[in-house]
């Protein structure tokens, strides 16, 4: 069969994302699976910032009305317009007000942690910024009743920053390509797009909180396939902190797929991963991966 789709299943050690806060409280994102509660960052999260980071959203362009909408015509659409590769639904496409609809060209899953949730609460305060304001105007922090003036605010969240196990997969046929305008980028545009979204996933950082979170990945498992779905989501697992090496997870492997692994301690059986599976490194991983997708539109 013609491999048509790039899948990844990557481990990183990245913060989750935050839901619905009560008052001054926040909370994470959580799911509960077996009995017990994962912090999560979800994939909208995950996809907004792969898309912002890689420069994927620089000519995005948007309307109004009714709701906020990607623009869309036959002058922009997927063919020239990167900000579309991940998908839209414009309502209000020409006079007669056409719906247009484009699914995206790849899919994540939400990253879940490894290991069950336990909260780590943040208390801060704007102090400083009171004790500024209250200097200036002759106000003492003391007084209770006088420090309210200076806007003083408590505030504490939930923080999470552990191993979380994503994937996502790109439809390769589907890249650059518009079907409602029957319009499509050439070759070397199409290879441009997912290696700069590869890149992206390489060096990936996401901010929360005031928190600057290195995310590139610890281990990566992954390449070219011929089915478009998570192929290794079902088989990787992290227990007690050391990669689960399965029969099922090395004969899928074998099936020409390539494994990276940033050496560091980051997964406690390191030792063993390098005997079992053979991993290189991480920064060779996205080489060859961009390689082969240079292969596979000619360029």
């Amino acid at each position: 069969m013609v491999k048509k789709a790039l899948t990844l299943t990557v481990i990183a050690n990245i913060t989750s994302n935050y839901g619905e806060g009560l008052g001054n409280v926040s909370s994470i994102q959580k799911v509960f699976r077996n009995g017990n509660t994962y912090a999560t960052r979800s994939r909208e999260s995950l996809k907004n910032s792969l898309m912002v980071q890689s420069g994927m959203y620089d000519d995005l362009k948007v309307t109004v009305d009714g709701a906020t909408q990607k623009e869309v015509n036959e002058e922009l659409n997927v063919s020239n317009c990167r900000a579309l590769e991940g998908g839209y639904m414009n309502t209000s496409v020409g006079e007669k007000k056409l719906t247009y609809v484009r699914k995206s060209s790849f899919y994540l899953t939400d990253a879940v942690a490894c290991e069950p949730f336990i909260n780590e609460a943040r208390f801060h305060n704007n102090l400083h910024l009171a004790r500024t304001y209250g200097k200036a105007n002759n106000i003492k922090l003391q007084d209770r009743d006088a420090a309210k003036k200076t806007g003083l605010m408590p505030y504490n969240y939930e923080y999470d920053k552990s191993l979380k196990i994503y994937s996502i997969t790109f439809d390769l046929s589907m890249i650059g390509r518009d079907e409602n305008f029957d319009v499509e980028s050439n070759k070397k545009e199409k290879a441009g797009r997912v290696n700069s979204m590869l890149e992206t996933i390489e060096n990936f950082n996401l901010i929360v909180k005031g928190n600057l979170d290195n995310a590139e990945p610890i281990f990566i498992v992954g390449g070219l396939s011929d089915r478009m779905t998570h192929q290794f989501e079902n088989v990787v697992r992290i227990k007690d902190g050391k990669l689960k090496i399965t029969n099922d997870l090395k004969s899928k492997i074998d099936r020409g797929y390539k494994v990276g692994l940033l050496e560091g301690d980051g997964i406690d059986n390191e030792t063993e991963i390098l005997q079992e599976l053979k991993p290189i490194s991480v920064s060779n991983f996205f080489d060859n991966l961009k390689d082969e997708v240079n292969q596979y539109y000619g360029v």
